[in-house]
């Protein structure tokens, strides 16, 4: 349903008597703290989320044999956690150790072994190694085709993984193909209007942006943000990256006023929830191009700066996310005649 006040209002009554009534390590507490760890997951306040599902990690690391089931699941909630904050090497670590389990007790065919592969994917095709990710979905997919109905939503999340590895590899083509798959997996699955289809026309927009088909990139963010917005809690992050998403279309079609707009819905939503800092960093980014544009430079290079500091505490120094914003800094001191500083950034880019 969605009403993750209320899910949490009574996990925690829940978690009231259990703590009364139970040893401090029983395996029961632990589901409990999971159990609410995963609210605060789903509401985007991942702060609290990792400190519940640590609370279930210490006492399954007590109570559990080092290879039992539970504890990788654990494992892979808290990496979980370190990967919508953009720690993506923590999330790597816990991620491995939770697949490590899963590789000794499952049969080679299990689904949570292809939701395992798919999760380390994730985290390498953010961290911009695109070859090590593509070699972990196609492990995942591979599981899944032999173990799922043809119209299985987990079917349409590996497509989707595809489609944003390739978007990000600039294969627009392939990852257009890779959205029409999960699409149609979806209208087998799903109502129209079901959250899961929010994440799809996303990166329809996305790709639709990058090949410069603006009108059919704003129909799909608008289609997203419209679901996102009747079934998320208000100001969820899913909200402010949508937000920022649209607000970029509208810079790139020269509509100023319009982006600046969204980028500030955006920015109301990033920097006053806790969230992955790194979607803040595109928001400031983007408001950067936005101002560069507009010639208004040293507003344009604050939030060129600010998006810089985030990507560099929290990216390898070797990924593509970089490279574009050197890239955009570049232009600007060309712009302002500053051609040394354009030099320096052009050679980091």
């Amino acid at each position: 349903m969605g009403d993750y006040s209320k899910a949490l209002e009574f996990y925690e009554k829940s978690h009231q008597i259990y703590e009364k009534v139970l040893p401090p390590n029983h395996p029961d507490l632990a589901t409990s703290c999971s159990n609410i760890g995963q609210v605060y997951n789903n509401m985007g306040d991942y702060s609290k989320a990792l400190e519940f599902c640590e609370k279930a990690l210490q006492i399954d690391e007590k109570v559990l044999p080092p290879n039992h089931p539970d504890l990788a699941t654990s494992y892979n909630n808290i990496g979980q956690m370190y990967y919508n904050m953009g720690d993506y090497s923590k999330a790597l670590e816990f991620y491995e150790k939770s697949h490590q389990i899963y590789e000794k007790v499952l049969p080679s065919n299990r689904p949570y072994l292809a939701t395992s592969y798919n999760n380390i994917g994730q985290v390498y095709n953010n961290m911009g190694d695109y070859s090590k990710a593509l070699e972990f979905y196609e492990k995942s997919l591979k599981i899944r085709e032999k173990a799922l109905s043809s119209n299985h939503p987990d079917l349409a999340g590996s497509h989707l993984s595809f489609a944003a590895c390739y978007e990000r590899m600039g294969d627009y083509a392939a990852a257009l193909k890779a959205l029409q798959s999960a699409f149609q997996i979806q209208q087998q699955a799903f109502q129209e209007g079901n959250p899961a289809f929010a994440l799809t026309y996303s990166w329809f927009g996305r790709v639709y942006r990058s090949m410069k088909d603006y009108s059919k990139a704003l129909d799909n963010l608008e289609k997203c943000l419209a679901i996102d917005l009747k079934t998320l809690p208000e100001k969820h992050l899913y909200q402010g990256i949508t937000y920022s998403n649209i607000g970029d279309v509208h810079r790139l079609m020269g509509s100023y006023d319009r982006a600046l707009s969204f980028h500030q819905k955006a920015l109301n939503i990033q920097e006053n929830v806790q969230y992955n800092p790194l979607e803040c960093a595109t928001t400031y980014t983007n408001l950067g191009e936005t101002y560069r544009e507009m010639k208004d430079y040293s507003t344009a290079l604050t939030y060129f700066q600010k998006g810089l500091e985030i990507r560099q505490k929290k990216l390898p120094k070797n990924h593509p996310d970089l490279a574009i914003i050197f890239h955009n800094m570049a232009k600007l001191y060309l712009a302002t005649q500053q051609y040394s500083m354009a030099m320096e950034n052009v050679q980091q880019a």
